[in-house]
């Protein structure tokens, strides 16, 4: 009988300790390399971010995309109305560097990134969410960078619709 009510205390302790130490004693070991981008490259990246008031580096290219979420931002993007003379893509799949050095760049671990007015937006996630909400069309339109023509159509249709 004394076994049990030992091992019932014991077994209520530990249960009502918390799951996880206080932060103060938690800190995790963390195993990774800070790798630190190159003044070329960093150059290089933020020439390619100049290049064009809306920038998306991706795998593969416009034409041909090399992953489903390259695909999907692309489409995003036409979608919107993007002007083709105000957009750029970089294909990080044909430079190491800059695939890696991207990553640093706007400490985002994804891609596609995309900059508009050379600020960091997001990835894919963030661009189709953006889409979604409205947020993107905003944006977009407040930056000046939509196909002229099809914005004026696009509010002849609304206006004829009322």
């Amino acid at each position: 009988m004394l076994t049990r009510s030992l091992f019932s205390r014991q077994l209520f302790a530990a249960a009502s300790r918390p799951a996880v130490a206080p932060k103060a004693a938690f800190r995790p070991v963390l195993f990774y390399q800070n790798r630190f981008l190159s003044d070329a490259t960093r150059q290089a990246i933020d020439k390619a971010v100049a290049s064009a008031p809306v920038v998306l580096f991706m795998k593969g290219t416009p034409e041909t995309p090399q992953c489903g979420f390259s695909r999907a931002s692309i489409q995003v993007l036409g979608l919107q109305g993007v002007d083709p003379n105000k957009f750029a893509a970089f294909n990080v799949l044909e430079d190491s560097e800059l695939r890696q050095g991207i990553k640093e760049y706007s400490d985002w671990p994804t891609i596609p990134q995309l900059y508009i007015d050379k600020e960091f937006v997001g990835g894919c996630d963030i661009i189709v969410s953006m889409h979604q909400n409205g947020e993107l069309a905003k944006l977009l339109e407040e930056k000046d960078v939509l196909v002229k023509g099809e914005e004026g159509a696009a509010e002849e249709q609304t206006e004829k619709k009322e």
